[in-house]
């Protein structure tokens, strides 16, 4: 359904909800008026309890397709997308196969999208050893940036970087203005610590200590200090590195930083042993590391929340029969992600529109689509519909991505995101049926 118009009592503008009406022409908002204004043709009106925030911008998604699309794909990892509020994603260049570290490695994963998208969608590309000549090509084909990993990422076919390799595509990426967006946990930290087979969740957070993540964050700043390069800190768990990101953002390092809603949401103590839909890595830590991190978005040391959704089969998942060592890491949170953190954010009275910041105007900002993530003239018409009287049990199961399995399965919330809008297209609140999504690259 192609709207003309969203008429609504709570409309974020500039940062304040506001009743307004926002008119829409081909996918674009160009007038923001009144309430009572008259507006014709096609409106939307939400409810009196709901509130209309910009469509979120999920900049950390592992789309999988192709090559694992049976752990996650374009139609279904959209749809997911397009159900809980997200109406822009960036795929990440792993774990499909081939990965996006080459030019011609991206046309395959466009290839791969073309007919499927049910939201916006932009990839990223990847860093690893031997590919530094592949980075400015991949740049000017319009990537967002380049992920990088300095431990094993899980997958054989994108291998992590090593310091002096990290450094020379650091050099590069800092030559042509590009953006280096890095899994900071330390692979020498990781292999002192202990890894024994377990299903002690408190076990597997052992052996992946605080001390990974501070000493790879540090590696990071310093070649930014070095080579003037951006950076950008991906899912940040541990809140002992807060200090060095704030002192790096002090000294005017080009550092950004990213958290994500089960660091935000869970903490170690109430995780089930053997449970391996809790498992990701970084890990989830302790219940006080958990409102460090939510202290850090307050003061502005974390910049934004991304989902990393990073599902995959239940053999995958489940694989080692309770073994957190085994199992695969990955928490799948897209469809839910912002419903599950406004409840979040209204128990530590913080605001509705600071929790839009830090999902979409943040986002869009760190990937420089300035006409995404907010709601004002000249921009993208995609908006989420937030309603606090419509309540939200999640059920793995019916959830759109393509695994059931989910760490917040069985989880009741009091409230939802009960519509998404995309570029004007209204999307039904149970089910997406068209193909609403472009293929992005960077302007």
């Amino acid at each position: 359904m192609q709207l003309d118009a969203i008429q609504a009592r709570r409309v974020l503008v500039d940062g304040v909800f506001v009743a307004a009406t926002v008119t829409l022409e081909h996918g674009t908002i160009t007038r923001i008026g009144p309430y009572d204004e008259a507006p014709e043709g096609m409106i939307l009106r939400p409810a009196d309890s709901a509130y209309v925030v910009p469509g979120i911008v999920d900049t950390h998604v592992h789309i999988n397709e192709p090559g694992r699309t049976t752990w996650e794909g374009f139609h279904s990892a959209t749809e997911a997308a397009a159900l809980g509020g997200a109406t822009t994603l960036i795929d990440m260049p792993l774990n499909s196969i081939p990965p996006t570290t080459t030019v011609q490695h991206l046309r395959l994963k466009q290839q791969a999208a073309t007919g499927q998208l049910m939201v916006d969608t932009g990839f990223w590309g990847g860093a690893v050893p031997g590919n530094v000549a592949d980075l400015e090509p991949l740049w000017d084909a319009g990537v967002f940036g380049f992920k990088c990993f300095l431990a094993d990422s899980g997958v054989a076919e994108f291998p992590p970087l090593d310091p002096d390799q990290f450094t020379a595509a650091l050099t590069e990426i800092a030559r042509f203005g590009g953006l280096m967006i890095v899994h900071a946990e330390d692979a020498r930290v990781l292999a002192d610590a202990p890894s024994a087979p377990t299903r002690s969740y408190r076990d597997f957070v052992l052996s992946r200590p605080d001390e990974a993540e501070t000493a790879a964050i540090r590696q990071v700043l310093d070649g930014a200090r070095a080579t003037g390069a951006r950076v950008h800190i991906l899912h940040l768990s541990s809140a002992r590195a807060l200090d060095l990101i704030a002192a790096a953002k002090a000294e005017g390092l080009p550092v950004t930083v990213e958290t994500c809603p089960h660091y935000l949401s869970f903490s170690a103590e109430t995780i089930p042993d053997a449970a391996p839909q809790f498992k990701c890595c970084p890990p989830i830590r302790d219940g006080g590391n958990r409102e460090a991190l939510w202290q850090a978005l307050r003061e502005g040391i974390i910049d934004c929340i991304v989902s990393d959704h990073s599902p995959a089969t239940a053999e995958e998942k489940f694989r080692g029969d309770g073994d957190l060592q085994l199992a695969w890491g990955g928490v799948s949170g897209l469809q839910v992600g912002f419903s599950v953190l406004a409840q979040e954010a209204r128990r530590r009275a913080i605001a509705l529109a600071d929790l839009s910041r830090w999902m979409s105007r943040n986002t869009a900002d760190l990937v420089g689509l300035a006409r995404k993530g907010r709601i004002e003239v000249g921009a993208d018409a995609d908006f989420a519909v937030y309603d606090t009287n419509a309540e939200f049990r999640i059920e793995a199961t019916r959830l759109a991505h393509r695994n059931p399995i989910s760490a917040y399965d069985g989880i009741r919330y009091g409230g939802r995101v009960t519509r998404s809008v995309v570029r004007g297209n209204a999307i039904d609140v149970e089910r997406v049926d068209h193909t609403f999504g472009r293929q992005l690259e960077r302007p």
